[in-house]
């Protein structure tokens, strides 16, 4: 593992230089690795494992879209594409990628097929950290490890079609085999990993979902819809709000914060903007990180994995979601945000399509 110096933080990560794909390859020959959940991250991990040549099936429910979905991308019915029960029980090491609502509906489903020896992997903690309210126990003969891309499963799959790497990190819960952490370095590697750093199962559920409530989604959602809102009462059109609020961020902005970091970014903005920004960052600190440390405490107390479970294990959980986000969609913002990316040079719309 390599040493890294993080702001004077010194962290030991994995890069493909110490751990390369021909390591990962021939430590994992003798595996099968099965796919279960065909929906965010299944997709993009089960063909990035195939691409890069690992022995790969996927298991899900025959007649059903994401069934369909699989055949679509090549997994061939009897040959790499099985029911769930069967691909669990041809595979060794079982990669457990279903919603965390679907996790725990499945579970008692897979459970008998986890036989000594096995090993279960996850993409994100809650399931194991929150396994009182989940249910999801393993036998102790199995291990249980993580490897949790940083991003969606469009940008895992994205970023290597372009030759690139995902962050990610990993941990192991269970070490039976006493392989389990080179395992879950190589499953990593193999799902099309930058670097990865290590973790264990509740830090990475516990800074995940922070993140998803917090700057990722949540927060800079409804900071969006605030500036958006000041600027149409003080007589802004929606171009002008939108362009000022999200589009120059998003495609302009950001991508400067990607390249160097955010004191890059400003030292490439104009003096008003560098000056203002300082400033008025530390208002915004202090009036967020109360919320913040709310967030994390609702979090490590396990409020929010109930709300999860609660909210999204009703019947009609889909229907109401449905609801919220056409709420999202049909507001004035993102109105104005779709009529603003229809505007866009067609190589950009040419790129975006490529992507999705």
């Amino acid at each position: 593992m390599a040493k890294i110096n993080f702001g004077g933080t010194i962290e030991e990560v994995v890069t493909r230089e110490e751990f390369p794909m021909e390591k990962a390859l021939d430590f994992l020959r003798d595996e099968t690795i099965a796919i279960i959940g065909y929906g965010v991250q299944g997709p993009a991990q089960s063909l990035n494992l195939r691409d890069n040549g690992f022995n790969v099936i996927v298991g899900q429910r025959k007649g059903s879209k994401t069934w369909d979905k699989a055949v679509s991308h090549g997994w061939i019915p009897g040959e790499t594409l099985f029911d769930i029960e069967e691909a669990v029980k041809r595979g060794t090491i079982i990669q457990f990628l279903l919603s965390d609502a679907g996790q725990i509906a499945l579970w008692p489903t897979i459970k008998p097929y986890m036989t000594k020896g096995k090993t279960l992997y996850f993409s994100h903690g809650f399931g194991i950290t929150f396994k009182e309210q989940t249910g999801i126990v393993p036998s102790t003969d199995v291990d249980v490890i993580l490897a949790a891309p940083k991003g969606s499963g469009t940008s895992v799959r994205r970023l290597f079609l372009q030759g690139k790497g995902i962050n990610a990190s990993f941990a192991v819960f269970q070490d039976a085999s006493g392989k389990a952490k080179t395992k879950a370095i190589a499953l990593g590697i193999g799902v099309g990993a930058g670097y990865l750093f290590e973790t264990d199962f509740k830090k990475e559920v516990y800074s995940d979902l922070t993140g998803e409530r917090g700057t990722l989604m949540g927060a800079i959602a409804g900071i969006f819809e605030a500036q958006y809102e000041v600027l149409r009462s003080k007589g802004h059109s929606p171009s002008e709000a939108f362009n000022e609020t999200v589009e120059e961020l998003t495609q302009s902005l950001m991508p400067l914060v990607a390249e160097n970091g955010m004191d890059w970014m400003y030292a490439n903005c104009s003096t008003t903007a560098q000056r203002g920004a300082l400033d008025w960052k530390k208002k915004f600190k202090a009036a967020t990180l109360p919320v913040f440390k709310e967030l994390y405490e609702s979090v490590a107390s396990g409020a929010e994995a109930k709300r999860t479970i609660e909210t999204c294990s009703k019947p009609d959980y889909r229907e109401k979601l449905a609801e919220e986000l056409k709420e999202v969609r049909e507001s004035e913002l993102w109105q104005a945000g779709a009529a603003v990316r229809a505007l866009r040079p067609e190589k950009e719309k040419v790129e975006a399509s490529m992507i999705n």
